[in-house]
C-alpha cells in the first residue's frame, strides 16, 4: 500500500487535494441564499417530524413563559422597592428638619435666657 501510494506523481496528488477543497465549500455564495436553504432545511424537517417540533415549542414555550413571568415579578418587585425607599427618605429627611427646627428652638430660647437682664426678683439684696 505504500509503494502505491509512493508510486503515484505528485501532479495526480496536488489535483485530488484541489478537488476535495471545492467539494467542501458550501455551494451557495451570498448570505441570503444561505438563509433561505437553512430555512427550506428547517421547513421540510418541521414538516416531517411534527410531533419533535411540537416538542420543541412546548418545552421552550414553557420555559419563555415562566421567565416572563419571573421578570415582571422581580420588576414589579424592585418598583416596590423603590417606592418605600423614597418614602423612607421622605420621612427621615422630615424628621431631620423636625431636629434641626428643634435644636435651634432651644439654642435660641437658651441664648435669650442669658442675654436677658436679671428681674427684680432675680436680684439678691446684700
Amino acid at each position: 500500500m505504500g509503494l502505491a501510494i509512493a508510486a503515484k506523481p505528485k501532479g495526480e496528488d496536488i489535483l485530488q487535494e484541489t478537488d476535495c477543497q471545492q467539494e467542501t465549500r458550501p455551494t451557495c455564495v451570498g448570505w441570503g441564499e444561505k438563509i433561505e436553504e437553512q430555512y427550506q432545511k428547517t421547513k421540510e424537517h418541521a414538516k416531517t417530524y411534527p410531533y419533535v417540533w411540537g416538542s420543541y415549542i412546548l418545552v421552550y414555550g414553557g420555559f419563555g413563559l415562566w421567565l416572563t413571568y419571573r421578570w415582571r415579578k422581580l420588576h414589579r418587585t424592585e418598583d416596590r422597592v423603590r417606592g418605600l425607599q423614597e418614602r423612607l427618605r421622605k420621612l427621615v429627611e422630615a424628621e431631620q428638619s423636625r431636629n434641626s427646627s428643634a435644636l435651634t428652638e432651644q439654642s435660641t430660647n437658651s441664648a435669650s435666657v442669658t442675654n436677658k437682664a436679671p428681674s427684680d426678683a432675680d436680684k439678691v439684696i446684700k
